[in-house]
């Protein structure tokens, strides 16, 4: 589920940023910012400007100041007012926006404002970065904010507003760009008294009928019995031995809208900053013309959150889970069971809302990660002298896991040399956030762009970092091309097999994996034109172009319980339909954008995806919070349950740095490089996985240790000598002796 932000074919857009300093951090680096000197230092980009004391017969006066600035006589949505900033930004510094805009004419009363940064390079590479956006009106000032960095040295500089529609002026009060104030660091959240595993459902057993429920709407509710009396497995891994359920349940009737269920308010039993985790059996009853959605929904401040979904398509109970967390004092939350259609009766039982200890389920994965991944190690030792095998000391260090956990990067991060010494020191795999996409490789037909793609992938090479090829198509229709989108059905199928040899023949054995079609479960375009068999020619095309590509399907909340598109169960029915056709699908890719992770819902998910025998990988994993221990946690869970479960075979990140990351709050470095919570979280679990021992040679001559795969050092020491040799565990279950000789 990349940033669609990226994808502005107009902009070339990356979700990257830029930098401005001038001799004071607290100077704007745009001259002339309020237009106290009239227009100096501002120009139109493709129309004209103009100064005002007022406008639309006086009733648009400055918020602040005395006058006001418009990009009038726009042709194109790019046209607007711009500042070359050229030689006042300085690269790998933070710098932040701020402008105060508003629009005016062509009866347009909502639109997009966005600052962009036109930025060119000495080898005259032109990049287009958005850096703020707003949604302004034509009834007042609204204050745009936004945060960039530059990571190369650029040759040009140019700010300006873009982006409602041709005839609509952009008005503009102030803006300003300074050198971005540093984030204060997170404290961690106040968890003290908090009641872990402790249901804050009134109620829940239905003992007293339907106290401390009401119906939401004009439905009514009573209580049934008859419902499972085990709690769902999900709950029951989090909460491990626990009384039965009563067997009773709120039977829901006269429902006459989707929204209409039992509620019940929880604004005073939550706290901030907790993981909760949702848990239910719901039943729905007859009359329903097709599988029905069954969601726990929280209106928090009536902003709808999502506590799971479930497609109910029998007359079975079906357990539901998910998670939820809030980060900003609410003062309303109430929480609702919803879904099914009008007419259709709905059945609860046994609804739990608890906050989860995650790090009381850490102890159990460590144990699970030595388990399966490590093994018996037997160093088998010649050259030693015969006598006094026994008093020599053996220190082993292991220098690298060689568990794959990668990241996102992009083409404009490689021109940061910070950026590029932590990811090489820090990851053994690499994603390409967009280069290798068709609509970056050819955003116009027959306009071919590989450069970006083959800096990168040259990048990766030198430094020993293997590479999954993202993506050779995206089937959700707003990521295509317009050209794509014109052609006929004959044409199209000639693009696409253009596609497939001009990437994998120019790439072939260079990128391990490729995401053949990016999220099926949530986009068909090209098999809407091209009939269901394309999908299935295009794995089988692939592989016969590239045989040793591994050939991935991908797509997102397939590991959360939020989706019904891509349940598990959907996405393994989607992957035998594949395969039934002939697709030679040999990966699984879990996306992994996922909000407040719970490890036994991410867990039961991997084990159903498991029983397919299919490699899996978390291919695009971020984390968001606003709070860096949180956030920190969030990632934990993630990589743990990774490393704890066989049928993972790999973890990229989306991304770890700021400004370059689809999700806000989800970075692991701030922008100008220094490690914050999650990051120093990361680091750790690395070290963590990283096997040591030390002793002494035994009678044989041998030492035994149990270790994880990867790269070791030995050091030896005798009493006439010390050597240093290193070798190599592979992957495995059985013991292995490594012979070294000394």
């Amino acid at each position: 589920m990349e940033n669609l932000q990226k994808i502005n074919a107009e902009n070339h857009s990356e979700k990257t940023t830029s930098k401005g300093c001038v001799s004071s951090e607290d100077e704007s680096i745009i001259i002339n910012p309020q237009f106290d000197d009239g227009l100096n230092n501002w120009s139109g980009r493709g129309c004209k400007i103009a100064l005002h004391d007022s406008m639309g017969d006086g009733k648009i006066l400055p918020k602040t100041g005395k006058v006001f600035a418009s990009a009038t006589e726009r042709t194109q949505s790019w046209n607007g007012i711009q500042q070359e900033i050229t030689g006042r930004v300085q690269r790998k510094l933070a710098y932040e926006v701020t402008a105060v805009v508003r629009i005016f004419g062509n009866n347009v009363t909502t639109s997009d404002v966005r600052a962009t940064l036109y930025v060119q390079a000495p080898d005259l590479r032109e990049q287009y970065i958005g850096i703020a956006n707003v949604q302004a009106t034509d009834k007042d000032w609204v204050q745009m904010q936004g945060k960039f960095l530059l990571n190369g040295s650029p040759s040009k500089v140019v700010v300006y507003l873009e982006g409602p529609a041709p005839g609509t002026d952009i008005l503009v009060n102030t803006f300003v760009i300074k050198h971005a104030d540093k984030t204060p660091p997170s404290t961690p959240p106040d968890c003290e008294g908090a009641a872990f595993g402790v249901n804050i459902i009134e109620n829940s057993n239905l003992a007293n009928g339907t106290n401390g429920w009401f119906p939401l709407g004009n439905c009514t509710l009573s209580v049934g019995t008859g419902s499972p009396r085990i709690i769902p497995p999900m709950a029951r891994d989090s909460l491990g031995p626990h009384e039965s359920l009563s067997g009773r349940y709120v039977l829901v009737t006269n429902r006459t809208q989707t929204w209409m269920g039992p509620a019940q308010m929880i604004t005073e039993k939550l706290k901030l900053f907790l993981t909760y985790q949702v848990s239910a059996w719901v039943r729905i009853g007859n009359g329903s013309s097709g599988p029905q959605n069954v969601n726990v929904a929280l209106s928090v401040d009536n902003q709808w959150v999502n506590g799971g979904q479930v497609e109910v398509a029998d007359d079975r109970w079906h357990e539901i889970g998910g998670s939820f967390r809030i980060e900003k004092q609410p003062s309303k939350v109430m929480v609702y069971i919803q879904g099914p259609a009008s007419g259709v009766d709905l059945m609860l039982a046994g609804l739990q809302i608890f906050a989860v200890d995650r790090h009381a389920r850490f102890k159990y994965l460590r144990r699970q990660t030595d388990k399966i991944r490590k093994r018996e190690i037997i160093l088998k030792f010649s050259g030693l002298d015969s006598i006094g095998n026994l008093g020599t000391l053996v220190r082993v260090k292991q220098v690298q896991n060689d568990f794959p956990i990668g990241s996102c990067i992009s083409r404009s991060n490689i021109d940061n040399e910070d950026f590029v010494d932590f990811f090489v020191k820090h990851f053994n795999w690499a994603v390409f956030g967009n280069e290798l996409k068709w609509y970056w490789t050819e955003p116009q037909q027959g306009n071919l762009n590989y450069k970006d793609a083959d800096e990168m992938l040259d990048l990766c090479q030198k430094n020993k970092i293997d590479t999954r090829g993202h993506c050779i198509f995206w089937d959700v229709d707003n990521t295509v091309q317009q050209w794509i989108k014109s052609l006929n059905k004959t044409d199209l199928m000639t693009a696409v097999q253009n596609r497939l040899n001009g990437l994998l023949t120019r790439y072939k054995g260079k990128f391990k994996h490729y995401d053949v079609n990016n999220e099926m479960l949530h986009g068909s375009f090209y098999q809407d034109r091209l009939g269901k068999d394309i999908r299935a020619n295009m794995f089988k095309t692939a592989h016969q172009i590239d045989p040793s590509a591994t050939l991935f399907v991908n797509d997102y909340h397939v590991e959360d319980g939020c989706d019904t598109r891509s349940s598990p169960e959907k996405y393994i029915q989607h992957i035998l339909d594949l395969k039934e056709q002939g697709a030679p699908v040999s990966g699984i890719g879990i996306q992994g954008h996922i909000d407040s992770p719970v490890g036994p819902i991410v867990c039961s998910a991997l084990d159903k995806m498991g029983t397919l025998g299919i490699p899996i990988w978390f291919t695009e994993l971020d984390v968001s919070s606003t709070n860096e221990y949180v956030r920190a946690d969030d990632l934990e869970v993630m990589l743990r349950e990774s490393l704890a479960h066989p049928a993972i075979d790999g973890v990229m990140l989306w991304g770890f740095w700021e400004l370059f990351m689809s999700r806000e709050n989800s970075h692991l470095v701030n922008a100008e490089g220094e490690l914050n919570e999650a990051g120093k979280r990361y680091l750790a679990l690395k070290q963590e996985w990283l096997s040591h021992s030390h002793g002494y040679v035994d009678e044989q001559g041998q030492f035994s240790f149990r270790g994880f795969s990867g790269t070791y050092n030995v050091e030896v020491v005798t009493l006439a000598k010390k050597v240093t040799k290193t070798f190599v565990v592979d992957k495995g279950d059985s013991s292995l002796v490594v012979s070294i000789d000394l």
